[in-house]
């Protein structure tokens, strides 16, 4: 059986962006409410592991965490780095489709 590591980051790209939607939209939900947050630091992280598509859907829909600006640079750091990684790999020919 052939191992192809494209797979399981296949397989793990839905629900790791699942997840990142709903941090998001839970931590809107929280807000609303003044009750305790998630902390930025844990949205991130699902950002940075491969989120970044759920977490910008989630701040569209639910408007959360789009006029924060300390936020927004970290995120969009993360995406650029993410963009950068993957232009690098294709370009070396690290990974294809």
């Amino acid at each position: 059986m052939n191992y192809n590591p494209m797979n399981l980051i296949l397989y793990l790209f839905f629900p790791v962006n699942l997840i990142a939607f709903v941090l998001i939209g839970y931590d809107k939900q929280l807000a609303i409410k003044n009750k305790n947050r998630i902390s930025e630091k844990v949205l991130l992280t699902w950002v940075v592991i491969g989120g970044t598509i759920g977490s910008s859907l989630a701040m569209s829909i639910f408007r959360h965490k789009t006029a924060k600006k300390s936020y927004l640079l970290k995120f969009f750091g993360i995406v650029s780095l993410q963009v950068i990684t993957i232009i690098t790999l294709f370009y070396f020919d690290l990974i294809s489709l």
